[in-house]
C-alpha cells in the first residue's frame, strides 16, 4: 500500500529554501509511489489559540478535544492523522520557528487532556505509540554549529508537535547562512539530501 506523505510549511515566501527542500522530498517520496501532499500554512485561516483550555477537556478516549474556533485547523489535524509520514518544515526566525508554524503548533493543545481542578495531565489522552515517521526541515542566517548550540527552540517545538500525532523524528535537514544572497542556490548536496529523505520515507 502506498504511504501518505503530510508536509507542513510554515515558511512566508514561495519557491525559496524550505519550499525548495519540501519539493525535493515529495519528490524524492512520488518516484517511489508514494502519495504527498503540501499544507501551506500561510494560504490556510488558522486563528491564533485563546488559551481557554475547552479542547483539553474532552474524556481521553477522544483522540483530540473539540476546539471552539472555527477554521482550517481541524481538516488539517484530520489529514496529518491519516498520513504515515509528516514532514514539518519552518525557517528559524529569532531562534524558534515562524509565527505561521507557531501558530499551528500552539493549537495542537487539543491533543492534551488536563480537566479542570486537576493540578497536573492525570494521563495522555493518547498513548505516545510511535507508529509514523517525521522529517523536520529548517533554515537561517546562521551556520549550523551555532543553530544546534544556540538556537535548539525550533527543533524541539516541532518534535513535539510530530510527537502529538504519534510521531518519531527520523530525520532532520538543516540549511544555514541562507542570507549569503538575495535569492540563494541550495547546493546540489541539499537537493540531493531532501531527495534521498523522500525516496526513504515512501519505503
Amino acid at each position: 500500500m502506498a504511504k501518505k506523505i503530510v508536509a507542513v510549511v510554515g515558511s512566508y515566501r514561495s519557491g525559496k529554501t524550505i519550499d525548495t527542500l519540501v519539493s525535493q522530498m515529495v519528490r524524492g517520496a512520488e518516484s517511489q509511489g508514494a502519495e504527498a501532499s503540501v499544507i501551506y500554512l500561510r494560504d490556510r485561516n488558522v486563528e491564533f489559540c485563546s488559551n481557554c483550555r475547552v479542547c483539553t477537556q474532552t474524556v481521553p478516549e477522544a483522540r483530540r478535544g473539540k476546539c471552539i474556533i472555527e477554521d482550517n485547523m481541524w481538516a488539517i489535524c484530520d489529514q496529518i492523522e491519516a498520513a504515515d509520514v509528516i514532514i514539518l518544515a519552518s525557517p528559524i526566525n529569532f531562534g524558534t520557528v515562524t509565527a505561521l508554524m507557531k501558530r499551528f503548533i500552539e493549537r495542537l493543545v487539543c491533543y492534551a487532556y488536563w480537566p479542570w481542578g486537576s493540578k497536573r495531565p492525570p494521563r495522555q489522552r493518547i498513548k505516545r505509540v510511535h507508529k509514523k515517521k517525521a522529517v523536520l526541515v529548517t533554515s537561517s542566517a546562521a551556520p549550523g554549529f551555532m543553530t544546534r548550540l544556540l538556537m535548539p527552540g525550533a527543533l524541539r517545538s516541532m518534535k513535539w508537535a510530530a510527537a502529538c500525532f504519534g510521531a518519531r523524528v527520523v530525520e532532520s535537514i538543516y540549511v544555514g547562512m541562507v542570507p549569503a544572497a538575495e535569492n540563494p542556490v541550495l547546493p546540489q548536496s541539499k537537493l540531493d539530501r531532501a531527495y534521498r529523505a523522500g525516496v526513504r520515507l515512501a519505503r
